[in-house]
């Protein structure tokens, strides 16, 4: 009879530890799931975006261990969310309803670079290692400003920290409308420029000028004429492609350098896929060409490509680097 009453205790409690596990929704396009709470162990499966997952320990600072639907593996806290404990504690009817609105965001303050190129760096000091770079006038949220001579700041999937002696506050950051929202990433806009459309029209003037005059004072000499044909045909074919033709980008760019993001990948005219090394994992964004400059933005960062030619691009400002076409 003992054993019985020990067996049924013992249900009892694992009952109640299965009610605390909490149930938490990716975030990332591609979740990898790996074998141990080490970033560089095996993967052992892939959860896609918006699926929920049961953790089952929320112990390590970096990652959680999550339910497989064959076992168990490990994920990185910075892509999933809680959504709700899959049964709430029971409460006394008399007690004191907890306080759950959210106290961090609405401390975040918005503060702006005063410098180009800002070394973010992993940890409060000067000599830790350079995660990113942030270009002059870019925002950023400031959630840490308890050290003397350091800011801890908000950057892509992750934290950083910068000098204080190079921002300047802005305003307090807004807390979100709902704490289950997804918050979407901008979308960047081209700035209008009709100033090659203007350079391209007056080339086409002079041009056609050119050809008149050509063709009047030429006294019917086919190869004066001729040659001013080709000359201008070609002149205009140059200037055409140069200031008129939308520029494009396709395929892969890789680096191989120690930089945050490693790929991009340009699947159409507007979407380009990331890789992120730092956090183990890719999203997508979209993208605009302003003149030689690829511009698409994170949901909290800008990141801009210089293209250098049809085979290579350059980061610039925070995603410093060079990237290859494979």
């Amino acid at each position: 009879m003992t054993r019985i009453f020990f067996v049924f205790i013992a249900l009892f409690i694992s009952s109640i530890s299965l009610s605390a596990q909490d149930t938490y929704r990716v975030k990332a396009d591609k979740l990898r799931v790996r074998a141990t709470s080490d970033p560089k162990s095996k993967v052992i499966s892939n959860i896609s975006q918006n699926q929920n997952i049961i953790v089952l320990d929320a112990s390590n600072p970096k990652f959680y261990k999550i339910k497989l639907k064959n076992g168990e593996g490990w994920v990185s806290k910075d892509f999933v969310e809680k959504i709700a404990s899959s049964k709430p504690a029971a409460q006394q009817p008399n007690a004191p309803q907890p306080n759950t609105a959210p106290t961090s965001p609405a401390a975040d303050i918005i503060y702006r670079v005063t410098t180009d190129n800002l070394r973010v760096r992993a940890k409060a000091d000067s000599k830790s290692k350079v995660i990113g770079y942030l270009p002059e006038n870019e925002n950023v949220a400031v959630i840490d400003s308890t050290n003397s001579t350091f800011f801890k700041i908000k950057v892509t999937n992750g934290e950083g920290w910068v000098s204080r002696e190079f921002l300047v506050r802005v305003s307090p950051v807004k807390p979100a409308a709902s704490t289950n929202a997804v918050p979407a990433a901008s979308v960047p806009q081209a700035a209008t420029d009709y100033t090659n459309i203007i350079f391209f029209a007056v080339v086409a003037l002079i041009l056609a000028a050119i050809l008149f005059f050509s063709l009047k004072y030429a006294s019917g000499n086919k190869l004066i004429i001729g040659f001013s044909v080709v000359i201008i045909l070609v002149t205009g074919y140059f200037c055409f492609i140069t200031f008129i033709q939308e520029k494009t980008v396709a395929g892969t760019f890789a680096s191989n350098e120690d930089i945050q993001y490693k790929t991009f990948t340009f699947k159409s005219k507007d979407s380009v896929t990331v890789t992120d090394a730092y956090t183990d994992s890719t999203f997508t964004s979209k993208y605009v060409i302003d003149g030689e400059m690829i511009k698409l933005y994170d949901q909290q960062n800008t990141i801009m490509l210089l293209i250098r030619d049809e085979n290579t691009l350059i980061g610039e400002g925070f995603t410093r680097g060079t990237f290859t076409k494979k």
